[in-house]
């Protein structure tokens, strides 16, 4: 799994191996590996790629679908659906996910736009409120 989410990472930022070597100090031939899934990095070295990249690390160790736009489509709720059950607004959310308080999801910057991932499991863990189906 960790494969073809760095290949994603990689393909969004448009960075090759070599810069992603340069950029965290880990030998391309690691970085080959790691794309080719022979190996998986050490949480260090995981942690020196999801920050070249500009991922969260959570990235790596899920599975996500980035769709062209870079949303992220797979197991996600929605920011509006997130704020409708909490009775919040959805600027309340994606600033929450932005600096890194609400623990159920996260916000990616892409270009110069921020795309938001929440985790429906872990939204209703830390809020206790049920997802309707097809939220």
């Amino acid at each position: 799994m960790f494969a073809k989410q760095l290949r994603k990472a990689m393909e969004v930022r448009g960075m090759s191996a070599k810069k992603l070597s340069d950029a965290t100090g880990i030998g391309n031939s690691s970085i080959s590996q790691y794309l080719a899934g022979k190996n998986t990095p050490r949480d260090g070295a995981m942690q020196a790629i999801a920050d070249a990249l500009d991922f969260p690390l959570e990235f790596f160790k899920e599975e996500f679908i980035i769709t062209q736009e870079g949303t992220f489509r797979e197991n996600n709720l929605s920011v509006v659906a997130a704020a409708k059950l909490m009775g919040v607004t959805p600027q309340f959310i994606r600033i929450g996910l932005q600096r890194h308080i609400l623990p159920f999801g996260y916000a990616v910057k892409f270009n110069s736009e921020y795309r938001y991932y929440i985790s429906p499991v872990k939204f209703t863990e830390h809020t206790g409120i049920s997802i309707p189906r097809g939220g």
